[in-house]
């Protein structure tokens, strides 16, 4: 798969982006006209091609940034193990395709051949036809010249089996574009400047603050998926107003503080700071009191000990039983 910049049109019209597919096995080859090299021209030639001749195992590409990111993965992706991915890489993981990336314009020469014959042919036969816009370029592609060069090129491939797959019914659905939002408390998403609104319908989900995926189509429908279940919303004319967070207002008259003696300042409670700090500056002078130092007279006082003699105990009768007697 490549896109093909070219005068096409020999100066008819501006330049346009011929994007071409050819088949490995057969050389059978598809083509669409777009005005760039864009993940939604590639979108539109990958369907276009699936719907005539089934879903490819995988696709040779170069290395245009439709097909590789130079971003560094996120944590999520990290946690996963998996490498970062574009729109249409993702898409084509979800659809089973296998993308390769070719280095050089050699390492893919089948298409880059095809290109160069297309620019020589088709050219001279849109001239003929007098052919000067995409939309008839496209009907004379399809109807025309793209038979005719299956008839002229066509080969039999080596293998009789084919591995093309049946494509899925919602084939047009896959590709799309994805990206994570995180849903507003008023149960809004934001998206390029559009915004939805989630149905209350899904209150037991409780979505604010969590991740939704954005999924928009090639028609520019929208659809919001949590875990792989699809949200019912609408779109806003215009951006939701906030209102914001008011503080709860008194409905009655003001209340007097508490006297000193109610019950709540005697012990303690709804007494506010003031009351607090009076605790605690008590507390701590109380504190460094007894940390203090001992008064000059009780530090000039000597020490009793082992050298001092003791203070004289009052005399005690010491006289026996017997000594009274002898």
């Amino acid at each position: 798969m490549d896109g093909s910049h070219h005068d096409w049109f020999e100066g008819r019209r501006e330049p346009a982006v011929l994007m071409v597919m050819i088949d490995d096995a057969t050389n059978r080859t598809y083509a669409q006209f777009s005005e760039q090299e864009t993940t939604r021209a590639a979108y539109d030639t990958f369907e276009g091609y699936v719907r005539r001749h089934k879903m490819p195992v995988g696709l040779y590409v170069d290395r245009d940034s439709i097909y590789r990111t130079d971003r560094e993965p996120t944590v999520a992706e990290q946690l996963a193990g998996q490498e970062p991915l574009t729109q249409f890489g993702r898409a084509m993981k979800g659809l089973g395709v296998s993308i390769e990336l070719a280095y050089s314009p050699q390492a893919k020469g089948r298409v880059e051949r095809r290109n160069g014959l297309l620019q020589d042919r088709l050219v001279k036969e849109l001239r003929l036809a007098g052919i000067s816009d995409l939309e008839q370029a496209n009907r004379f592609l399809e109807d025309k010249f793209l038979p005719e060069l299956k008839r002229r090129f066509w080969v039999k491939p080596a293998r009789e089996a084919d591995a093309h797959r049946a494509a899925p019914r919602n084939l047009a659905e896959l590709l799309n574009w994805e990206e994570e939002r995180v849903v507003q408390r008023d149960w809004t998403i934001a998206w390029e400047g559009r915004w939805f609104q989630i149905e209350s319908g899904h209150e037991a989900l409780c979505l604010a603050g969590r991740s939704v995926i954005v999924r928009q189509l090639r028609d520019g429908t929208v659809h919001l998926v949590r875990e792989g279940q699809k949200l019912k919303c609408r779109e806003l004319a215009q951006r939701p107003t906030r209102i914001p967070r008011l503080k709860a207002l008194r409905t009655g008259p003001s209340q007097a503080k508490p006297k000193e003696t109610h019950p709540w300042r005697r012990f303690g409670t709804g007494v506010g700071k003031e009351f607090w700090r009076g605790v605690k500056a008590r507390a701590h002078a109380a504190r460094q009191l007894s940390l203090a130092p001992r008064s000059a007279s009780a530090a000039l006082r000597p020490p009793s000990g082992p050298g001092r003699a003791a203070k004289k105990s009052p005399s005690v009768n010491t006289t026996t039983k017997g000594d009274i007697f002898s």
